[in-house]
């Protein structure tokens, strides 16, 4: 094979609970996490001569460099495998940078995907998951293709049982982000300076588990996310249409991962335009809006 095109798809965090910070800096989190049918597309294709790894972007600011997943992803696969083809990735960008939607994580197992396929070289799921780990907490989750939940610092995923996941899977979903990012560093380190914020992990297991349980709960009785606090407490922009969302179209809009990125779980009927030109009042023309589905 000298050619590959692959998917990667941009997630949401529907539940997001930060719960502490252990003794090696990352935080324990509890999270439900579905992927989009929306998302960036890598093409990877064979170079005859050379070895090693290039990337160009179609997106300005997107770097091209060593500091980008898709190249960290490239260079741990030779690590692992021994593997020294070259490839060139071609990345069509479509998911927002800094906007917690996960699109760089995405990038890299992208990568590792079409490298897998590229060298015929297949790795078994522990291999390919200590991998993802080494390059992000949210790059594991990227191997599966339901919704999961995630705990530990982000490596330790298992699907949601069917029940939960079916009645999540196909839902219609407003996606939305201001022309700012958030440093997710940054909102993590806002969160740890303020500990009485954090989430309780025995509480959000057993509302995890009792939304399961509940075969007539809604995906609504999922949503929340621990660093909302921090986040709206510095960028009063999201929570003041999040309630304009509220108050003119009774949708509640949650932020996802660490924003700035915001959604809305839609009825499958609804007509989003009111609530897209409520986003463009507050946020202007230069708002990322996508309408799509959760996987």
């Amino acid at each position: 094979m000298d050619s590959v095109t692959i998917f990667s798809p941009a997630k949401i965090n529907l539940s997001l609970a930060i719960t502490g910070r252990r003794a090696d800096g990352f935080h324990e989190l509890v999270s439900v996490v579905a992927q989009l049918g929306f998302g960036d597309t890598l093409r990877a294709e064979r170079m005859a001569d050379g070895a090693g790894a290039t990337l160009e972007c179609d997106a300005a600011g997107v770097p091209t460099d060593g500091t980008n997943l898709i190249l960290r992803a490239a260079a741990k696969f030779a690590e692992a495998t021994g593997w020294r083809g070259g490839v060139r990735f071609s990345l069509e960008k479509r998911i927002p940078v800094g906007a917690g939607l996960g699109g760089g994580s995405s990038n890299a197992v992208a990568a590792l995907k079409a490298l897998e396929r590229l060298s015929g070289i297949g790795l078994d799921e522990a291999r390919r998951l200590e991998l993802a780990a080494a390059l992000g907490s949210d790059c594991p989750l990227f191997w599966h293709d339901v919704p999961v939940v995630m705990r530990g610092r982000g490596e330790r995923i298992a699907p949601l049982p069917a029940g939960g996941a079916d009645r999540l899977r196909g839902r219609r979903v407003l996606v939305f982000k201001p022309d700012f990012g958030v440093a997710t560093a940054w909102a993590y380190q806002a969160l740890a300076a303020r500990p009485e914020w954090y989430a309780d992990a025995a509480a959000e297991e057993a509302r995890l588990a009792g939304w399961i349980a509940d075969a007539a709960a809604p995906a609504e009785g999922l949503l929340a996310n621990t660093l909302e606090r921090p986040v709206f407490a510095k960028w009063v922009a999201l929570p003041a249409l999040l309630a304009w969302l509220r108050e003119r179209h009774g949708i509640s809009a949650r932020m996802s991962g660490s924003g700035s990125a915001c959604f809305a779980l839609l009825e499958p009927m609804t007509d989003e335009s009111a609530a897209v030109a409520t986003i463009r009042e507050a946020w202007g023309e230069t708002a990322f809006v996508q309408a799509t589905a959760l996987a």
